[in-house]
């Protein structure tokens, strides 16, 4: 079909909706490495993980066999409510780079959460619900995460215990009001409610807090409260599972019209949105037939991927989770105060770390003002205020639009853009007045953190 006859946006019908998630672990040759016991160094069993997870969720963690696993119908209930969501073709940014570049961009931003996590939160709540569990913890960095799981906890009756960043508590006022409209109660991290987080306190007490720090309060709190799980929104491989929405109905509505992608570019943080809209075309490419190149970008203030070391590190500062394998900072690592949001994670996803350490994808990191130069500039033409973490997968992408203006190359970009920006006007002002600032760290800080990694190689 020819460029002409794609419309601006394509959507799918209710019975093109994805009825089973894609298990991109199945395709891979060499399987991520398994979670390690800290206490013992042997690969943990389901009954230890079934300790802080749901049940059926230590299953899903643990399965790196089966391909595709059916979506219970009251997912699929709750999806329709706003999903499939749509793949837009991004004509007026294309006209206003005078590129000869073919632009995608799959949109997660048309629910309240304003993000894609909430294909995962409603899987994570429901299973909780089914367990007959009271209610769940969990963290949140920039906000979008916690937003979707007290959406989801609300619609199933469960009650929601989040412990958020510091710095976003204080920057995203709105955000936290939004969970607290859900019935969620809102924590800033580190706190004195925990154990791990009058620790943290005492060893920094000016910290802005972490992703890190967040997770071991809310492992703790759902560890020692009767009835009570806990959830994350990303970087497990369940997490990666749910969100093979994404890329199902992008590969499906890019099928419709004989549309295939050069180059697909995700933001990084811990992986949700990048391995949710990679894995369908990464399955391709491990099973040999098509051909894609994939990018993750990180900021510059957190660069796990491009500085990081592989290895066996604690998914949380407080050294309460399990061992995990993946590119990583050290669980100590404190990311600067910056506007990255939900990008402030210290690791990356097992599967995506396997998969960048094979050479399956490539890695890049930006600076912050470049990231919302390149949002404002998108914003100005395409008419959605793009969320920060997602402006860094359109950094990428109007860089790659570039080069193909530069080499007269028509190559597809397809990219995902994982909510809007509505609740990040700090940010914004902080761009618009001047005053933003980029922060890299050096390499001593990284040596630093990195040096008192666990050793169970």
């Amino acid at each position: 079909m020819s460029n002409e006859k794609i419309p601006y946006k394509i959507y799918l019908s209710e019975d093109e909706l994805p009825k089973q998630w894609y298990n991109v672990r199945a395709d891979m040759k060499k399987k991520p490495a398994p979670l390690l016991n800290p206490g013992t160094g042997k690969p943990v069993t389901a009954e230890e993980l079934g300790a802080v997870f749901c049940d059926e969720l230590v299953k899903q963690e643990l399965d790196d066999t089966t391909p595709y696993i059916d979506i219970p119908e009251e997912i699929l209930s709750f999806y329709k409510m706003y999903r499939p969501a749509p793949l837009v073709r991004a004509y007026c940014l294309e006209k206003a780079l005078g590129t000869p570049a073919k632009i995608y961009y799959k949109f997660e931003g048309n629910n309240t959460s304003g993000s894609h996590k909430l294909n995962s939160a409603i899987a994570q709540a429901y299973y909780a619900k089914k367990q007959g569990l009271k209610g769940v913890t969990t963290e949140t960095g920039a906000g979008q995460w916690g937003t979707a799981l007290s959406m989801a906890c609300s619609y199933l009756d469960l009650d929601c215990k989040v412990y958020m960043v510091k710095v976003s508590y204080e920057q995203k006022p709105f955000r936290r009001e939004v969970m607290r409209t859900y019935g969620a109660s809102v924590t800033p991290s580190p706190s004195v409610t925990t154990e791990v987080g009058r620790k943290i306190l005492e060893e920094f007490p000016d910290t802005n807090g972490s992703l890190g720090c967040a997770i071991s309060e809310a492992v703790e709190a759902a560890t020692h409260t009767e009835g009570y799980r806990y959830v994350l929104g990303s970087v497990l491989s369940q997490v990666l599972l749910h969100q093979s929405v994404i890329g199902l109905e992008a590969k499906t509505a890019m099928d419709k019209y004989g549309i295939k992608p050069d180059i697909i570019i995700g933001c990084a943080g811990g992986g949700s949105n990048l391995g949710g809209l990679i894995s369908p075309f990464m399955g391709e490419k491990l099973r040999g037939e098509a051909d894609y190149r994939f990018i993750a970008v990180e900021p510059a203030s957190c660069p796990s991927f491009t500085r990081g070391v592989y290895a066996y590190d604690f998914c949380d500062t407080g050294k309460v989770c399990p061992l995990q394998k993946m590119y990583t900072l050290g669980s100590g690592f404190m990311p600067s105060a910056n506007h990255a949001g939900g990008l402030r994670y210290h690791g990356m996803s097992a599967v995506l770390s396997e998969l960048y350490d094979q050479g399956l994808m490539e890695a890049r990191s930006v600076e912050q003002t470049a990231v919302f130069e390149a949002a404002q500039r998108f914003a100005r033409v395409e008419g959605i205020l793009p969320a920060p973490e997602s402006s860094h997968a359109i950094k990428a992408a109007i860089d790659e639009a570039l080069k193909c203006k530069e080499t007269g190359e028509e190559k597809t970009i397809l990219f995902g853009l994982t909510g809007t920006g509505y609740f990040d006007m700090y940010a914004y002002a902080a761009y618009n007045d001047g005053t933003m600032t980029d922060y890299i760290p050096t390499d001593e800080e990284i040596a630093a953190s990195t040096a008192n990694l666990p050793k169970f190689e």
